[in-house]
């Protein structure tokens, strides 16, 4: 009788243990993630920063300009987000595209040492290269008063489509009220603002669709005074355009693990084909020794 009880027992453990393989995926899809007390984990796959710098090569060295904007251009690595400074303050950025890079800056009045430098996707920044000695020798500063500049603290930003990019610009020099122009470089008309005073102004836009914009914003002062900053926003996502940098994607794979039944399947058939022969002899033995039922 208790290696009858044993067997009912295993027979019963086995059975429940099948309905339990059964309703697990239908539990696991049922979950909403994250779940409360569980731990997301997140890296960044490492790799070496460029081994190719960004390097200016017009205008020439020892050149004197004497208009603005002035166009800044070199060779890069394809790929990489090309910061320009002069005097070691930020004036512009662009993405570098089959190996060379463009843009139009502003510069200080009198000397320029402009110096270009390419980052990677993680922000890690190319060896140093030569730097250009420019002169700007325009003659409006004595009479329109203190220089007119704009700049950023943020060379690229970037947002989802649909989401609203902001950005913040630095306004220096000049007398207000300043009139400013942003064209985000999506084909949208430009956005005309204006500013009582200088200082720091927040500017924003709404990409609808992904890829890598240039983005320009020019500002006169009340004298005409002009000044001009090229950027890069970034709208993510996955993008068609030539320029744009590549945006990685997160693939999510479902499986439903079967194996567990295919073995547990025909052992509940041996284990109840075992259990009922056992009765049968158990019953049969009883049967000839005339015992009561």
């Amino acid at each position: 009788m208790q290696r009858r009880h044993i067997l009912l027992m295993l027979r019963r453990v086995i059975v429940l243990s099948i309905l339990m393989i059964g309703a697990a995926p239908s539990l696991v899809a049922a979950l909403q993630n994250p779940q409360s007390g569980s731990v997301a984990l997140q890296g960044t796959i490492q790799s070496p920063p460029p081994t190719q710098g960004a390097t200016p090569t017009s205008p020439g060295n020892g050149t004197t300009v004497t208009t603005q904007p002035v166009t800044v251009s070199g060779s890069c690595p394809s790929g990489t987000l090309v910061k320009v400074f002069s005097n070691g303050v930020f004036i512009g950025s662009v993405v570098c595209s089959n190996g060379a890079f463009s843009l139009q800056v502003d510069l200080f009045s009198g000397s320029n040492n402009i110096t270009a430098i390419d980052y990677d996707a993680l922000d890690q920044a190319g060896p140093t290269t030569t730097a250009l000695n420019v002169t700007y020798s325009g003659s409006q500063f004595g009479s329109l008063g203190p220089q007119l500049t704009v700049s950023s603290s943020y060379a690229e930003r970037g947002t989802d489509p649909g989401q609203q990019l902001t950005w913040p610009i630095i306004l220096n020099g000049g007398n207000g009220p300043y009139a400013i122009s942003v064209d985000w470089g999506d084909g949208q008309a430009p956005e005309l603002l204006s500013e009582s005073s200088n200082g720091t102004i927040q500017i924003s836009h709404t990409y609808s669709s992904a890829g890598t914009y240039t983005v320009t914003v020019r500002v006169t002062d009340a004298n005409g005074q002009t000044a001009f900053l090229q950027l890069v926003g970034v709208a993510n996502g996955p993008i068609s355009q030539s320029n744009s940098k590549p945006v990685s994607t997160t693939i999510t794979k479902t499986e439903v693990v079967w194996w567990p039944s295919a073995f547990a399947i025909p052992l509940i058939i041996i284990t109840f084909w075992l259990g009922r022969r056992y009765e049968l002899g158990a019953l049969r033995k009883r049967l000839e020794r005339q015992e009561r039922l």
